[in-house]
């Protein structure tokens, strides 16, 4: 509907006014007496009356079509705001999903990894024990072969030769036997050790997978409540949930790489300071013995001076003074050597880091001191036992920090930084699993049932994200 004006209306009315009194002087010229001109100004006045209610009407109708188009303008706003909401939210969603469901894509590659683990230690731990028993079976009929021939000893053996000939036989033979049993004693002492140290790794690893399987269970449960969560808001829900699961594997193969590519740069680097501390210690080893030749071409001087000094006294009685001051030197001499060569005592001791220094190294050096404490499921006590998550908790309070309890919460605490910028005290996230990061690819961690608390290379497992609490 086309927009007037009241001004535009007054403009249109006295055009219509100016027309009809032409038109009514046209109709009735002839009508000049004033009853006549009263019954035209009636008429012109209805006709005037009649205007304003139409403009009335008009001016009704165009405030109503203003004011619906008013409303429809801030319901489009009001459609396009919760349209952005919506949008926000469904990213939001979008983003913790792909998340969450990348940490438990880890968490099952891990566990798939430990099986393959466990296999193999298994079969070298059979293999090992195998081996074990039979040199062992070995062992018992050589020592039951002994016993029943009567060869008590090497000694006794010996004894019996009748000659110095014979005793040189028997001495070969025992010698013979005894490098034959020492040799299988070494096969079966390094057989047994290595059984048991696969027996560790293969227990250790069984507790590894049975952490995993409880990390994996609470990160699934978190899982589905939050994707029963969304499913109530979203109607589509299903298709975005199908795009994260899509984009959590991309981002699972990524980070595997990823963490492949740093665990290689940290053997790199282990290798080149190995390398450096190496070189190091060779050339303090080559600066001490150069010390101790000069410290002893120094000494051997300085007797040589003395022997002249003490053979000058004998023949001149004047210099007894001078022997004495050259003595007095020489102690001096001789102190000033043992003093430099007297160790620097170096106190080290670790001292808990007073409230409010919550700077990363502090955390850190605080959080080693439980190393050795156990492992226990939902714990957050440093000396009777947490999980890893209640670990991270449990060191933070105790700077008066207060950080999320769960590992999927503190995935997301804090801010990131990359593993290059990674510093003391920060917290890695693998999925799952958190620990306290030390600092030269090493970590602090409540590991599994069996291990606790415990050092750990920082690569051991691939790395989601890095947060940093302080600073």
């Amino acid at each position: 509907m086309r927009k007037y004006t009241f001004k535009a209306y007054k403009k249109y009315i006295c055009a219509i006014m100016a027309a009809v009194f032409v038109l009514s002087s046209g109709s009735t010229a002839f009508a000049t007496t004033s009853k006549e001109l009263k019954e035209q100004q009636k008429e012109l006045e209805k006709e005037k009356k009649s205007l304003e209610k139409q403009q009335d009407a008009i001016e009704s109708e165009q405030q109503q079509s203003q004011s619906g188009l008013d409303n429809a303008n801030r319901d489009i706003s009001n459609i396009q705001g919760e349209q952005t909401e919506i949008q926000e939210g469904i990213d939001a969603a979008n983003e913790e999903l792909t998340g969450l469901l990348t940490s438990i894509d880890l968490i099952q590659s891990d566990i798939e990894d430990t099986q393959v683990k466990i296999e193999k230690t298994q079969q070298e731990y059979d293999e090992a024990k195998s081996q074990e028993e039979t040199l062992y079976d070995a062992m018992k009929k050589r020592i039951k072969f002994m016993y029943e021939k009567g060869e008590f000893s090497y000694a006794e053996l010996l004894l019996q030769a009748q000659s110095v000939g014979d005793m040189l036989n028997k001495a070969g033979y025992a010698e013979e036997l005894y490098d034959y049993d020492r040799t299988k004693l070494s096969e079966f002492v390094a057989v047994k050790e290595a059984a048991q140290q696969y027996g560790e790794e293969l227990e250790e690893a069984k507790s590894e997978l049975e952490t995993s399987q409880y990390e994996l269970k609470e990160e699934q449960a978190y899982v589905e409540t939050v994707i029963d969560q969304y499913k109530k808001q979203y109607a589509n829900f299903d298709v975005q949930l199908a795009k994260a699961r899509q984009n959590a594997a991309v981002y699972s193969e990524q980070l595997k790489q990823q963490t492949s590519q740093i665990r290689d740069l940290q053997a790199k680097i282990d290798a080149k300071d190995a390398e450096v501390k190496k070189t190091k210690k060779a050339a303090d080893e080559a600066a001490s013995k150069e010390a101790e030749e000069a410290r002893k071409k120094k000494e051997a001087e300085e007797a040589a001076k003395k022997k002249a000094q003490e053979e000058l006294a004998k023949n001149t009685a004047t210099d007894d003074d001078d022997e004495d001051d050259d003595d007095d030197d020489a102690g001096q001499s001789s102190a000033s050597t043992a003093s430099s060569e007297a160790p620097s005592a170096q106190a080290s001791n670790t001292v808990p880091a007073p409230a409010g220094s919550a700077s990363g190294q502090n955390i850190a050096n605080y959080a080693c001191q439980f190393v050795g404490n156990p492992y226990v499921p939902g714990g957050t006590s440093l000396t009777n036992g947490a999980d890893c998550s209640g670990f991270v908790y449990a060191v933070y309070k105790a700077f008066g920090i207060t950080v999320p309890r769960t590992s999927y919460s503190q995935a997301t605490y804090g801010r990131e930084v990359s593993y290059q910028n990674a510093q003391a005290g920060d917290v890695i996230y693998y999925g799952g699993h958190v620990g306290i990061y030390l600092g030269g690819g090493r970590i602090v961690h409540a590991s599994t049932a069996r291990t606790g608390i415990k050092y750990e290379n920082a690569t051991y497992r691939t790395i989601l994200t890095i947060r940093r609490f302080v600073g």
